[in-house]
């Protein structure tokens, strides 16, 4: 008789580069790309989705440094640890299940909260007359919701070099273990791939706020989670043959 139980899934550190969580992660960079870009240069530089960043910018806002937001970058660390703490118990909920229906539920749910901010930002965003300081930390707190969301959520999958929203340790990775340091370059085409990813979705997003379409370029973010989230598939264990990509 044959088994009805489902396949189990890649296990993270064997998932090959072209498979549909790795596809994924890719787009799901390119959107980072597109939400710091919003929120840096639209929202008085501040991050939502990279904390690194959000620190430092904590660090120069302390000592009254110019065009740089305590109140706009507290907020954001505080609505992205909510976020991660929310991801982290959604992933306890779907530990004993598959990861396609957590995943989705997880990025559905950043789908709603970007488009909520979308919402903001063409009815009363930073680009609206009479735009005001409560609309910017609206968005500003959405934004770093659905970041803390996403991060906790791919940190608990766990796919090497796929972040989605930082690239330090990648970049290190990239020259440590690179050919001219004696490593062979494990991931290099994935690791290539997260930089163009984030430049992908970062160069259109600035052009976009620089030219007064905050909007616009929310949209576009909000646009490609939607898609990843409802066409995110996998297939069973013979995905998994593409060993050291």
């Amino acid at each position: 008789m044959t088994s009805s139980a489902s396949p189990s899934p890649v296990p993270a550190a064997r998932i090959h580069d072209r498979h549909p969580l790795a596809l994924a992660l890719f787009a799901l960079t390119a959107a980072s790309g597109l939400i710091d870009a919003i929120s840096y240069l639209g929202l008085g530089h501040v991050f939502t989705a990279n904390m690194t960043g959000n620190v430092v910018v904590v660090g120069f806002a302390l000592v009254g440094t110019d065009g740089f937001s305590i109140t706009g970058s507290l907020t954001s660390l505080a609505a992205f640890l909510m976020g991660s703490v929310l991801a982290g118990r959604l992933a306890t909920r779907h530990s004993a299940g598959r990861r396609v229906p957590w995943l989705r539920t997880a990025l559905l749910a950043e789908t709603a909260l970007q488009a909520v901010a979308t919402t903001v930002a063409f009815t009363c965003g930073p680009d609206e007359p009479g735009a005001d300081a409560v609309a910017e930390t609206t968005l500003i707190a959405l934004l770093a919701l659905a970041m803390g969301l996403r991060n906790g959520t791919v940190r608990k999958l766990g796919v090497p070099d796929l972040t989605t929203t930082v690239l330090t340790l990648t970049l290190t990775g990239l020259a440590a273990d690179s050919s001219l340091a004696g490593g062979d370059n494990p991931r290099l085409s994935r690791r290539l791939s997260a930089v163009l990813a984030m430049l992908a979705g970062a160069a259109p997003g600035a052009a976009l706020v620089i030219h007064g379409h905050l909007d616009w370029a929310l949209l576009a973010s909000t646009t490609l989670v939607g898609v990843v989230a409802l066409g995110y598939r996998e297939s069973d264990r013979s995905e998994e043959g593409h060993p050291g990509s």
